[in-house]
């Protein structure tokens, strides 16, 4: 389910004296986590605009200014959020999964975000190249690093996830290089860039049964074809 047509009505609406920050929102949308740990899962997506990383086989360009994208006050992102989500499930202790992407979200403080979100129940995931400051409260942080922008070595230690998407050979030194200064209990994966997955996804395969302490990302979301 995408949001995104609404956006305009829910910017238009908002009072000009309202508190709080604006984030800059390309997309909303509730569908199914397709890449990583969390795959599989039902996951709300607060796509923000704006990113510095410039990856040659980025699918969602689109994001890269900010200025392209409307603003929205952290309370209607979060209001929207718990209007197309269900509620928690408490018999089986699961929060909601809310997972905030771009662009590269930490171009933004997202302080206020994270802590509205998680006062209202929400789990906080976030993906990030990891090249700007670490902000916002989270329950796991999912880093991508780009060799196009690297990352800052202070956010490091708090990965949960090493997603290394893998475009060519030189991937897998590049995978290895992060995988040696993330914790002992970042969970590693290997993703192949979808539009070489043909030739990728075999040497993923034997690199991983070479190496069993990385694990395949696939993106599933669009072999099911779904946001």
């Amino acid at each position: 389910m995408n949001i995104t047509d609404n956006l305009t009505g829910l910017t238009n609406t908002q009072n000009i004296q309202q508190p709080g920050i604006q984030l800059p929102v390309m997309e909303l949308f509730y569908t199914l986590q397709g890449e990583g740990f969390h795959q599989g899962r039902a996951a709300f997506f607060i796509r923000l605009g704006g990113c510095d990383v410039g990856c040659v086989w980025c699918d969602v360009k689109d994001s890269w200014d900010a200025a392209k994208h409307p603003k929205m006050f952290v309370k209607d992102i979060v209001n929207t959020v718990k209007q197309f989500t269900p509620a928690v499930n408490a018999k089986r202790k699961i929060s909601p999964l809310v997972v905030i992407t771009g662009g590269e979200p930490l171009m933004h403080h997202l302080d206020e975000l994270t802590a509205t979100l998680q006062e209202a129940g929400f789990e906080t995931n976030i993906e990030t190249s990891g090249a700007h400051p670490l902000s916002g409260k989270w329950d796991w942080i999912c880093l991508s690093p780009k060799k196009f922008k690297t990352p800052l070595p202070e956010i490091l230690p708090y990965a949960n996830e090493l997603k290394v998407v893998v475009f060519n050979k030189s991937d897998f030194e590049w995978a290895e290089q992060y995988a040696a200064k993330v914790s002992p209990e970042c969970k590693l994966y290997l993703q192949p860039e979808w539009d070489n997955a043909a030739s990728m996804t075999p040497l993923i395969i034997d690199y991983i049964k070479l190496h069993p302490e990385w694990e395949l990302s696939l993106q599933l979301h669009k072999y099911i074809n779904v946001p």
